[in-house]
């Protein structure tokens, strides 16, 4: 039993610039470049989608200087490297509320989007400005009637798998607010390394603990 879904809350980029004294900006930056090796490394070990938390619905309270700084990062690096992931046949999708966001940001997103909509490689889903409460809320609004299913098409991205496997990073043992909707029976990894520092031994490792567990999802 492999894991096909998974799904990363990259926990620890704040206390990895911290604990080397750089400013929490280099943190952001060094997890974001670990984003783009492990997404490497996830297509090389059968993993079909992968979703990061990049920015949660509660990061707005974080101080300005930081969140402008994630905001101007984010830009710079879907501009640079939608191009390089397009060409390594991944596909793009930003799952969140859009409400609030710098236009010309939610504008690169949706290019990001259309130019990589025909890859079937690998699906990288971001979680930008996103909560999982706030998923759900906004799902029920349209919400008429109908089940499950039709409740899930109604999400920010029905097409999104329920992850088999949620790794959180750094230690903590939480979910906070992170796909509650999909990840209802998903086994759940927490390992002890700070994100920047998740290299793909963790990621093979985490892998080995999932493949490990006997899911019943319910039943005996």
């Amino acid at each position: 039993m492999s894991a096909t879904y998974v799904a990363i809350i990259t926990d620890g980029n704040g206390r990895w610039a911290q604990q080397r004294g750089l400013p929490v900006e280099q943190g952001h930056e060094a997890g974001a470049d670990t984003v783009k090796a492990r997404l490497r490394d996830a297509v090389d070990l059968g993993v079909r989608e992968l979703t990061v938390y990049s920015f949660s619905t509660e990061n707005w309270s974080r101080p300005q200087e930081e969140v402008g700084a994630l905001m101007a990062m984010f830009s710079a690096r879907i501009l640079a490297e939608t191009p390089e992931l397009d060409a390594e046949g991944v596909r793009m999708r930003f799952v969140g509320r859009r409400e609030g966001v710098n236009p010309e940001l939610v504008e690169q997103m949706r290019w990001a989007e259309e130019t990589t909509a025909a890859n079937d490689r690998i699906t990288l889903f971001v979680a930008f400005n996103y909560g999982g409460r706030a998923e759900i809320l906004d799902a029920a609004e349209r919400y008429s009637g109908g089940g499950e299913e039709a409740f899930r098409t109604l999400l920010y991205a029905p097409e999104m798998h329920d992850p088999d496997l949620v790794i959180r990073t750094s230690g903590e043992q939480r979910i906070s607010n992170f796909l509650l909707w999909q990840s209802a029976y998903s086994e759940l990894h927490f390992p002890e390394v700070l994100w920047p520092d998740f290299s793909r031994a963790d990621f093979e490792e985490a892998l080995a603990a999932y493949e490990s567990r006997v899911r019943r999802f319910g039943s005996r």
